[in-house]
């Protein structure tokens, strides 16, 4: 839905299962229309689209793409934004690293990637722009060496080109947003200017790229390395690089007492990866772990060294506070919104992310996932109008 500001708002549909694309868009019948008939007033609706490498495929079939902008328009429905950092099966498979899957030193990863600008162009509005979200390059498990930079760097300028030619034939303002996650190629504020700076030193003549190619900002993973919102933001902006795209998402926090430790056992579940930050106070190093029971297996033996607090990598609803001793990282979303209102020109497309609802402990989901995804709105929307991001009413 169109906000102040000329920003975007709407809820990635990578929480609903969906691999082929009639799959997908039976997702956006059974559950997006629902949700859209609670939420949007009657105004048009924006879809924040998860599109599998399978379904982009699928979609680009002869007819499809007409098909379903038919049915976008019949239903009061546009699409401004595409995650595209899942490449395969993204529920009720063991995810985990497999995400990061192929990365960018692949051609696999670069196709599948100009696939969704080529679908993107075709299905926004007149005078909408769009963003693509992805990993951040690679994993820093995967071993990626000088070659592997140089294959990233190399597709990124391709698909950076790619979306040159594809904005001027359309006419829309594209860009691609690499999204930080711990343990990711970069993760941090200060690995993500590393990142560019090293592209752009070995790309000196690449003047445009930054129109092209910026950053998709989760605020649960910057809140995860412990990074204030307004620092990393002025941080990121002020080094040149754009916006592409707000995640707003939560992740968990907590003191890792043992008795909150052993509470977290609820959180360890197959599907996805959970990694864990630890602090052990203002000016004292942390502590990463690849996966949470890697740092539950650490609190077995090491239980005096488990540090002041506890970040996880698990999204939780971005509208409640888990309680029974957890906290969440709402504060960091709440100061990214804080930043955006004074900054509201420096993004225009916002998802709300919240994809783990599968996998949430049953205390933690709110009626079913319509209901969830309407609660995550009404949250969002009433902290967006006291800062004077919605549109008000004539």
């Amino acid at each position: 839905m169109l906000l102040n500001h000329g920003i975007h708002l709407g809820y990635c549909t990578n929480i609903h299962r969906g691999e082929t694309w009639e799959e997908t868009w039976n997702g956006l019948k059974n559950y997006t229309l629902r949700v859209k008939d609670r939420v949007s007033g009657g105004k048009p609706y924006g879809i924040g689209l998860r599109l599998s490498q399978q379904a982009a495929v699928e979609l680009s079939a002869p007819g499809k793409i007409d098909e379903f902008k038919a049915w976008l328009d019949a239903n009061g429905c546009y699409v401004f934004t595409i995650n595209g950092f899942p490449y395969g099966a993204f529920h009720g498979t063991r995810v985990k690293e497999q995400v990061f899957k192929p990365d960018w030193s692949t051609q696999e990863r670069l196709v599948y990637t100009n696939l969704l600008f080529d679908i993107l162009a075709q299905l926004l509005p007149p005078g909408v722009s769009g963003s693509v979200s992805t990993l951040p390059g690679s994993h820093k498990t995967f071993g990626v060496g000088a070659d592997e930079l140089v294959a990233i760097f190399t597709n990124l300028r391709l698909c950076r080109e790619h979306i040159e030619t594809v904005s001027t034939a359309s006419g829309h303002d594209l860009h691609l947003g690499l999204e930080p996650e711990p343990l990711g190629l970069f993760e941090t504020s200060g690995e993500t200017l590393k990142f560019f700076g090293l592209y752009l030193d070995r790309n000196p003549r690449d003047h445009d790229f930054f129109k092209f190619i910026g950053l998709n900002y989760d605020t649960c993973h910057l809140a995860i390395e412990f990074e204030e919102a307004k620092k990393a933001l002025d941080r990121i902006t002020g080094a040149g690089i754009r916006l592409s795209k707000l995640h707003f998402s939560s992740a968990l926090k907590l003191k890792p007492t043992a008795e909150n430790v052993a509470k977290l056992h609820a959180f360890d579940e197959p599907v996805y990866f959970h990694q864990v930050i630890a602090s052990y106070g203002k000016d004292e190093p942390v502590r990463r772990f690849k996966d949470l029971p890697d740092a539950l297996k650490f609190a077995q033996t090491n239980p005096n060294e488990l540090g002041e607090e506890w970040r996880v990598h698990f999204h939780i609803p971005i509208h409640a506070q888990p309680g029974g001793g957890f906290d969440s990282t709402r504060d960091h979303l709440i100061g990214a919104m804080d930043w955006l209102a004074t900054n509201p020109a420096k993004c225009q497309h916002i998802e709300m992310e919240t994809y783990t609802w599968e996998v949430l402990p049953p205390e933690m989901r709110s009626g079913d996932v319509v209901d969830q995804l309407v609660k995550e709105y009404e949250w969002t929307l009433g902290e967006m109008g006291k800062r004077e991001l919605m549109v008000k009413e004539a």
